[in-house]
């Protein structure tokens, strides 16, 4: 948990214990869901500390306004992403290349099918094309994911060189984000979310390998 907070309390003045660190986390936790449910209109700081059971001088202690408690939040669910790839990574350690991705992939679409997060970033992309300061969220959570896809897939055709790669990376993401329109329910259409998996692990792989 320390790890995956550090960079979302990056612009804290004075350190955070690991009790702290804790309330941090709930306050984020509290953060995402309202956000979610109620959009960035209805978000707000006393709503935030009234969900945690805090006052809002807590939370101002740790986040200081709206747009760095958004960051945060963006920064932190980054990091939750990295921290189930490296799971993966290190799960996967002897495994082919190409199922350490598409196991990835697999852990991507799940996430994005997840009720919670399919609301948080649909919620942060309408966000952006009106807020620069969301704007440049989106931007920086977009080249992070085009780095990992890029990084995962590297020289598995060595016919395909880097420039070429992280072309594809860019259409990978493109198509992994843009199923969040169908609206994909893995609990009460698993079947659906099944075929679609299978039909996207394809393209993956042809992306991936074909030169």
């Amino acid at each position: 948990m320390t790890a995956m907070l550090n960079s979302a309390l990056k612009n804290k003045a004075s350190s955070t214990t690991e009790k702290g660190l804790g309330r941090a986390q709930e306050i984020l936790q509290c953060a995402r869901t309202l956000l979610a449910s109620d959009g960035y209109a209805g978000l707000s700081m006393r709503k935030v500390a009234a969900g945690a059971g805090i006052s809002l001088s807590n939370v101002q202690h740790y986040y200081p306004d709206k747009d760095s408690l958004l960051e945060a939040l963006l920064l932190y669910t980054m990091d939750v992403f990295q921290s189930k790839i490296d799971a993966i990574a290190a799960a996967m350690q002897d495994a082919p290349p190409l199922e350490r991705f598409l196991s990835t992939a697999d852990m991507f679409l799940e996430e994005i099918t997840d009720p919670v997060t399919h609301a948080l970033f649909f919620e942060i992309w309408a966000l952006a094309s009106r807020n620069p300061f969301a704007s440049r969220l989106m931007d920086k959570m977009m080249a992070r994911e085009r780095k990992t896809i890029y990084n995962l897939i590297r020289g598995l055709n060595p016919r395909i060189g880097d420039e070429e790669y992280m072309q594809r990376a860019i259409l990978m993401v493109a198509q992994i984000e843009g199923l969040m329109l169908f609206r994909l329910n893995r609990h009460t259409r698993r079947a659906e979310f099944n075929a679609v998996r299978a039909s996207v692990r394809q393209l993956l792989v042809n992306l991936a390998t074909v030169a």
